[in-house]
């Protein structure tokens, strides 16, 4: 297991990531004071009415009305501020803080937020797609959290980043090798597992979405693929 902690990786076109930081404080937010994880049966309650519910949101299946809060549409937005647990939240949030605000510098603030907003429906129909039937709710910030990989990739493959492999042996090396892993885990799970507790497909739909749509969303002049270390433009031109 990889945690990233630190990029090497300053930003160049905006002063702070307040999409980024307000992300992460609405996800820490919900998850306190909405989901109150000390509650099971609020959990219950919250998964249901603002989870994203394949079979709800294929309009295959309806909730019971004291479940109902929002249109199955909006679903697919409410569903990436819930969370399962503290170990979820804290290691989606750990990529939010390393990959975010870089994704953030390169497309602008405006468009990171519709960005990452897309990335997660994207993943939630995606799962919603290969689990047409499923009356399980999906949860959590994965698919808009497989996005940002995804344009990571694209936009910084060679820059270092420090990781914790095992969550304790400090390593720094070039993303895209722990990027890459992350990616492989996911494409080896899909294929090997019926696990129905973690939704690959959630996170292959928003890394493919993340991938393709930092290419057209990306700031005028912002470079794909720069592979030197010290971080000199070398890719892609501009779209």
């Amino acid at each position: 297991m990889l945690l990233p902690i630190n990029d090497d990786n300053p930003l160049e076109e905006i002063t702070h990531a307040y999409v980024t930081w307000g992300l992460i404080a609405a996800n820490v937010l919900v998850f306190v004071l909405v989901q109150q994880g000390w509650r099971p049966e609020i959990d219950i309650a919250t998964a249901f009415g603002y989870g994203a519910i394949p079979a709800v949101v294929n309009h295959a299946a309806v909730l019971p009305a004291e479940y109902v809060k929002l249109p199955p549409e909006l679903t697919l937005v409410s569903y990436m501020f819930l969370h399962g647990g503290w170990l979820h939240l804290i290691g989606n949030m750990a990529f939010l803080w390393v990959f975010g605000d870089n994704v953030e510098d390169a497309l602008g603030h405006a468009r990171f937020l519709v960005f990452y907003l897309l990335c997660g429906i994207a993943g939630g129909l995606a799962h919603s797609l290969a689990m047409p039937d499923s009356a399980s709710p999906l949860v959590g910030a994965s698919a808009g959290i497989s996005g940002l990989v995804g344009a990571y990739l694209m936009l910084h493959p060679n820059v270092r980043i420090w990781v914790l492999m095992f969550l304790r042996v400090p390593l720094r090396i070039p993303a895209i090798w722990p990027l890459g892993a992350w990616i492989a885990f996911q494409l080896w799970n899909l294929a090997t597992t019926t696990d129905p507790e973690t939704a690959w497909w959630a996170h292959i739909g928003g890394l493919a979405a993340g991938a393709v749509l930092v290419i057209f969303m990306r700031r005028r002049g912002v470079p794909l693929w720069v592979m030197t270390r010290d971080g000199s433009p070398r890719g892609t031109p501009p779209v």
